[in-house]
């Protein structure tokens, strides 16, 4: 994926799953990333942000801040 690149919330939901499935093979973190095409640190800020959410529900919270932000 390309640097400067922003993901919708559902692309980074299926990001998630995807680095999850590939830590349940028993994968390390940095490489499960790096064959995700992310770094690290997105990986954990999405963790952090998007946790166990679905799809919907991921669109739903960025709704929510938009309508909320000032």
């Amino acid at each position: 994926m390309p640097k400067g690149v922003r993901l919708k919330p559902g692309q980074v939901v299926a990001k998630l799953r995807e680095i999850k499935v590939k830590l349940s093979q028993g994968k390390d973190v940095l490489v499960a990333c790096r064959e995700a095409g992310v770094t690290d640190k997105s990986y954990y800020r999405w963790r952090r942000e998007y946790g166990g959410q679905k799809v919907d529900q991921a669109r739903r919270l960025k709704q929510l801040e938009k309508e909320n932000a000032p």
